[in-house]
């Protein structure tokens, strides 16, 4: 009886060591070898999101720069009548807050309600310039998990078809095949995410822009409405 619980026990030992063993030789770029043909869609679909995050990261972070004593010199410029020195100062400064003032001293000498109007449609503009292409980061946030379940799908069709056709019905075949599967599906749902945090992170940004936008908008206004109070 002790021999046999000598050798049961010394081959559970041989066999801890070998999962053990296995299980250190898997890395991350094996099992994503592993995931298919449905992987290199989402290796584009990845690749694609870190472009345009960085790409847009560096536009707007570039945008959102603003001069705390930019609308000061602006005031200074308006209340003593040096129109052109403020027009000059706002071409040569490149982001939308200066674009926006911009158009508001062109319009300088017409009705408030129209300069308003005309510094907002540039404000929609600059808007725009912003957030183009974050659209893409939400739709690949959407189909990125459902190019990983298509290929979890897809695998175990083609396993248990396998199965059908050969009889082989072994638990330690059947789980390393749906392990394997699952590959595709982890992958979309990690990208998905990722893409889903770019997405708001970004816009998280374009807001804080967009309230610098807002608050130069109405400070413009009130300098020009100075004189007549």
């Amino acid at each position: 009886m002790g021999i046999l619980l000598q050798v049961d026990s010394t081959k559970i030992a041989a066999a801890a060591a070998d999962a053990a063993l296995a299980a250190q030789k898997i890395n991350f770029l094996d099992l994503l070898s592993k995931g298919g043909w449905i992987m290199y869609p989402l290796y584009a679909l990845f690749a694609t999101a870190v472009f345009i995050f960085f790409e847009r990261l560096i536009a707007i972070n570039k945008a959102s720069r603003v001069d705390p004593n930019f609308m000061n010199i602006i005031r200074d410029n308006i209340v003593s009548g040096n129109i052109n020195a403020a027009r000059s100062l706002s071409k040569n400064t490149a982001n939308p807050v200066a674009r926006m003032i911009d158009k508001g001293l062109q319009r300088i000498g017409k009705p408030i309600d129209a300069i308003e109007k005309s510094m907002e449609n540039v404000g929609k503009l600059e808007m725009y310039k912003m957030e183009r292409r974050m659209n893409v980061l939400s739709l690949i946030a959407g189909i990125a998990p459902m190019f990983g379940f298509l290929g979890t799908i897809a695998g175990m069709i083609q396993l248990f078809s396998e199965i059908n056709q050969t009889g082989k019905f072994e638990l330690n075949v059947i789980a390393g095949g749906i392990y394997v599967k699952m590959i595709t599906s982890a992958s979309g749902l990690i990208i998905g995410l990722i893409a889903y945090v770019a997405h708001n992170f970004l816009t998280s940004l374009v807001d804080k822009t967009a309230n610098k936008m807002e608050a130069a908008s109405a400070e413009f206004i009130d300098i020009l409405q100075e004189p007549t109070r």
